[in-house]
């Protein structure tokens, strides 16, 4: 059975564990390198981007989580977490550390403040409609070219400058999304990044 680690220093990290043990792995928080070290693939979750990448290099995980993402292993980011996996950002605080492995462009707090969060449904590239809540949420302002689109927000009346912006993503065993599938028990998002921790295993 795979293992699949979500990284466990700040955010709804307790969420996206029991959505990924109802997909049907060894689901564990991680914290230490060590811990890393035994994980197949790992969940980025929904936070505060720049606390979360301040305390990646306080628990000195920020190179060897780089490494890991060098080699291909599989990684999921919702919410701060695709911030974190972006190569660039708008809007960020000089001292936050980028982990890279997107070729996107993020806007941090695209959609607003907290009393801005919404929900939506989006049509998601294999999946369907899912439904998506946004809390404070990024968008993809941009994305390269190996980059596959794989949700926007749907262009209605009440959608505002949000309309068609990019909220999910995916380049090779890296997956994004700006909305938090953890918080809907809707488990096809997690789902699907198991299915590529299994076929990159």
């Amino acid at each position: 059975m795979s293992t699949v680690g979500v990284l466990a220093l700040q955010g709804d990290v307790r969420e996206h564990l029991v959505s990924l043990a109802e997909a049907d792995v060894l689901a564990r928080p991680v914290r230490r390198p060590e811990e890393l070290a035994e994980v197949d693939g790992l969940v980025l979750p929904g936070g505060e981007s720049t606390a979360i990448s301040r305390l990646l290099a306080t628990f000195e995980l920020l190179e060897p989580l780089r490494a890991r993402l060098k080699e291909g292993m599989p990684a999921y980011g919702s919410c701060a977490g695709m911030i974190l996996l972006a190569d660039r950002v708008l809007d960020g605080r000089p001292d936050q550390h980028q982990l890279g492995g997107l070729d996107i462009v993020v806007r941090r707090n695209a959609f607003g403040r907290q009393v801005d969060s919404f929900e939506a449904e989006v049509d998601f590239t294999g999946l369907g409609a899912v439904h998506a809540v946004f809390i404070r949420a990024p968008w993809v302002e941009s994305a390269g070219p190996d980059v596959e689109v794989l949700a926007r927000v749907p262009e209605t009346a009440d959608a505002g400058e949000a309309a068609g912006r990019i909220v999910a993503v995916r380049q090779g065993n890296v997956l994004a999304t700006s909305f938090h599938p953890e918080l809907t028990g809707d488990g096809n998002v997690h789902r699907l990044f198991v299915d590529m921790v299994r076929a990159a295993g």
